[in-house]
């Protein structure tokens, strides 16, 4: 049995359409995805490098890197993954 994605942070390069609400909405209905937040970190003149963060029960990757794929963007690193039976946020450590 192989544990299931909960959480997923991404980095990407999209172009300036679609804009982040478009984006939002067809990232959310991914199956197994029950949240998406898209936060602009930097803008240019015709790309903007957006974060992208995902929640659901049971995240299919392949659909979501397929999905902003087919919307011109990029994914440039996966920041985060959480998997298994819960969400559970970074333990603070002595280090920061």
């Amino acid at each position: 049995m192989i544990g299931k994605i909960r959480r997923i942070v991404l980095d990407t390069l999209k172009p300036m359409e679609p804009n982040i609400i478009e984006m939002a909405k067809k990232l959310s209905v991914v199956d197994g995805v029950s949240a998406v937040n898209i936060s602009l970190v930097e803008i240019d003149l015709k790309v903007e490098n957006a974060k992208i963060t995902i929640e659901g029960e049971d995240i299919n990757f392949e659909d979501v890197e397929e999905l902003i794929t087919d919307m011109g963007a990029s994914i440039h690193s996966i920041d985060e993954v959480v998997a298994g039976k819960e969400i559970i946020d970074d333990a603070e450590t002595l280090q920061g």
